[in-house]
């Protein structure tokens, strides 16, 4: 999130796409009906299906699965086309005005450089026109042919309300609708909110439906603004955590990327993404890339991290490619991956195509987890009758099972949506034999490296040098490793503005990032948690105090980075330091000074009218319309059909190579397993209800009996066709599986008139396998294709084939 859970009862508008708070995210989605009711905000929820969130909106737009980006690809257009964009932000808040190469160009869905037999970009004419200063060129007045404003309009151009609605199936009067009310928050007094969650990000375009918006927000001057921003709804309480402390396979922890092969030194490594300012007087703040990752590097191997050694750089992991899940997968179904650790995991349920992870997951050695519960994948090789046709005595892999604790069996801290980190306390003893994760992970540890001392082995050192300086070294304490997180100063670090004086003495816990150092002298496990833990634990605070009215409650836990409640908060000021909406002021130039109820975003001393742009990350200085090289299928947003599609014939491009996103990986023997229109006519989506949290709570008593069955939902007109009445049981098929549930007739999917013709949308949810205290039912997964974002990877669980019968 940008901003926070509470922050969205300051929106005008709140805008719900991709997800369904209402029902997934029931405790937050308290802040949008206080928005209504105290703000006289209004909801647009924009969906393939009329959700309970749908059911409160004063505008709902039913659209395709898979189609997001032409829908907000039109509202682009309709911004830009009426002038209905807060044009004094976007000229000095946004790259609007910089000049791209002249090299760059973009036909009919294909962008320059595109090498179609490797399915990528060369993403060189990407970039901007430099100066013989180095420094980025720019157009004031956003008249230049080439600058991202002029480049921005003629991109979305195509996008009118009539192909808007040829793609989509959305109606064309709402959709204008829709436009209307999003396009009255570019006055600098009205501001509109964004909420966002699976529906998004579970597309082979998901990270270019969440840029889209992003560049929405940018138009409308709503980025850094109380009740603005682009708000992820994370789909665990603790899913915001895993991602900052980087367990994604190419990241390390505070967003610092693993090495790769073709960087051997550090230096090397620290040079490519410390990058330097585009403008002059910028503040580039990854320029402390090297602060952070030798800070890592200390906490990680401590004495044994030089600079004679690059700080351990050549102790980590060097990627030679990705090893996301889908390429873990496709290892293990070759036979190449020979034993897997499943942490906190469910991927016989989690990852797409159940068929092929039951293959995979029978051709290893062993199979480790970690879970306080049963799950499917601890007994994919048990035969569970229909829901899991499997022969035991052909299956190898020997399964070992490590009880761990829930969240109420242990301390620790919890970092929600809202980027902040909560303590919580210990409520229950773990029942058996179950220990705590830190408990089990260090066991492992101290087992591992006790046979490297005994036997040695392939470079040792990273194993045998690794820091362990817990109390009890086969229990680490949450106190101790949050301690570790944050970081602590390894020497006195001299304050250079004072001298004689210190900014903190040697064994001093660290109060802000902005102290880490890359001469070996700080550690710190994530930059970004760096003040979180200082002389007391700050995440432990409950003082709901909100002086502000803004809902800021800066006594209440702690938020990364720095305490700040939300992100890019200068961008609430105009050039010269003045709140844009005097009504909800967050942080101003008090004439020395940034100031405000917020933590500034900003070096707090830099007056405005030293040119310092706000967005202090980007080396621009501004949020970015035109992404340059950072994504790998395009600077811009571009509709492209999910990979299974009910269209034969692309609405939007003539190439075939357009088609579908076309930096998007997809394996051989995966291709070969998407079904076509003609065998498989409707489309089909995924989501969740409720009364179950994933594929847990099925195994509690009280949600089991609240949806104790599975069941697919599908609209009434479909039903008449198939002649299915409601609670008839259904087969519905894919190129990969199959499954049976009762069938739910229902109003909120209707049939939508897409390039022509009619499509049908299937809802599936996805709560059941064959665990747990509800009736046995089939793995959603057990339909959907294995293909992922173009960008991270995450499966397109949204949008696929389907093909359904009454049983």
């Amino acid at each position: 999130m940008t901003n926070h859970w509470t922050d969205i009862k300051n929106a005008d508008v709140v805008m719900v796409m991709g997800g369904n708070p209402a029902e997934a995210h029931p405790c937050g989605f308290k802040w949008v009906t206080e928005a209504k009711a105290n703000n006289h905000a209004r909801l647009i929820v924009v969906d393939p299906r009329f959700t309970r969130t749908a059911a409160v909106a004063d505008l709902f737009v039913q659209i395709r699965p898979g189609t997001d980006i032409a829908f907000l690809s039109g509202v682009m257009n309709y911004l830009l086309s009426n002038d209905h964009v807060q044009r004094e932000y976007v000229a000095a808040y946004t790259n609007a005005p910089f000049v791209v190469r002249e090299q760059y160009a973009f036909d009919d869905g294909l962008f320059s450089g595109y090498d179609e037999g490797a399915r990528s970009y060369d993403k060189a004419s990407w970039a901007y026109e430099l100066g013989p200063d180095g420094f980025a060129q720019v157009d004031p007045t956003l008249r230049h042919p080439r600058c991202v404003y002029q480049l921005l309009k003629r991109h979305v151009s195509r996008y009118t309300p009539e192909v808007v609605s040829r793609i989509t199936g959305a109606d064309p009067a709402r959709f204008r609708q829709v436009c209307e009310l999003v396009a009255s928050t570019a006055a600098p007094d009205r501001v509109m909110t964004s909420l966002y969650a699976l529906g998004w990000t579970q597309h082979t375009v998901g990270a270019q439906n969440i840029r889209a918006m992003a560049m929405i927000q940018l138009l409308l001057g709503n980025m850094g603004m109380p009740g603005g921003g682009v708000n992820a709804l994370r789909g665990h309480s603790n899913i915001q955590g895993l991602t900052d402390l980087g367990v994604l396979s190419d990241l390390l922890p505070g967003y610092l990327t693993v090495p790769k092969e073709t960087e051997p030194d550090w230096k090397r490594y620290v040079e490519v993404r410390a990058l330097k300012p585009l403008r002059p007087g910028q503040m580039s703040y990854w320029q402390n890339y090297g602060k952070f990752f030798v800070s890592l590097q200390k906490a990680w191997w401590g004495d044994a991290a030089t600079r004679e050694n690059g700080f351990a750089y050549d102790y980590l992991p060097k990627l030679d490619r990705l090893y996301d899940i889908l390429a873990v997968f496709e290892l293990m179904h070759q036979g190449r991956v020979h034993g897997y650790v499943c942490q906190g995991f469910n991927p016989l349920a989690s990852a797409p195509n159940r068929a092929k992870v039951t293959e995979a997951l029978s051709k290893l050695e062993f199979l480790v987890v970690i879970d306080p519960l049963r799950t499917e994948t601890s007994e994919f090789w048990k035969n569970a009758g229909p829901s899991n046709p499997v022969d035991p005595s052909r299956i190898r892999t020997e399964v070992f099972r490590l009880p761990s604790t829930c969240f109420a069996e242990e301390d620790g801290s919890l970092t929600n949506s809202s980027r902040w980190l909560q303590w919580h306390y210990k409520g229950a003893e773990p029942p058996g034999e179950a220990r705590g994760d830190l408990g089990i992970v260090a066991g492992i540890f101290q087992r591992v490296r006790a046979l490297y001392q005994k036997e040695g082995g392939k470079l040792p050192d990273p194993i045998l040098k690794l820091t362990w300086p817990y109390l009890d070294p086969a229990s680490p304490s949450p106190e101790e490793v949050a301690r570790e997180y944050n970081g602590r100063a390894l020497a006195d670090l001299p304050d250079k503005a004072n001298p004689g004086k210190t900014l903190a003495k040697r064994g001093d816990q660290l109060t802000t990032f902005g102290l880490l150092q890359d001469d070996g002298s700080t550690a710190s496990g994530c930059w970004i948690y760096c003040g979180s833990y200082t002389d007391q634990n700050l995440m432990a605070r409950r003082d709901p105090a909100d002086p502000s009215g803004l809902g800021l409650a800066p006594g209440w836990a702690w938020a990364w980075p720095v305490n700040r409640r939300i992100l890019y908060n200068v961008a609430s000021t105009d050039p010269a330091g003045k709140p844009w909406d005097p009504r909800r002021p967050l942080v101003r130039w008090s004439g020395e000074q940034w100031v405000g109820a917020d933590v500034p975003d900003y070096k707090p001393d830099v007056p405005p009218s030293a040119g310092m742009r706000p967005f202090i990350l980007n080396p621009e200085g501004v949020g970015r319309l035109f992404g340059a090289d950072k994504l790998v299928d395009g600077p811009f947003p571009e509709h492209y059909e999910p990979f299974e599609s009910p269209l034969s014939a692309d609405p939007l491009h003539r190439r075939p190579a357009a088609r579908n996103n076309p930096a998007a990986r997809i394996f051989p023997d995966d291709r070969a397993a998407l079904g076509s229109p003609d065998e498989f006519p409707y489309a089909a989506t995924t989501y969740r209800l409720t009364e179950h949290f994933h594929f847990w709570t099925k195994h509690a008593r009280i949600p089991a009996v609240l949806q104790p069955e599975q069941f697919v939902e599908i609209g009434e007109a479909l039903a008449r066709e198939k002649g299915i009445r409601d609670g008839d049981r259904v087969r519905v098929r894919s190129r990969r599986g199959q499954l049976e549930a009762k069938a739910l007739v229902t109003k909120r999917i209707q049939p939508l008139q897409v390039a022509g013709r009619v499509v049908h949308t299937v809802g599936v949810p996805i709560h059941w396998g064959f665990i747990g205290l509800t009736r046995p039912g089939y793995l959603a997964n057990a339909l959907t294709p294995v293909v992922g974002d173009a960008n991270v990877q995450t499966p397109e669980f949204k949008a696929f084939l389907v093909n359904v019968e009454k049983v």
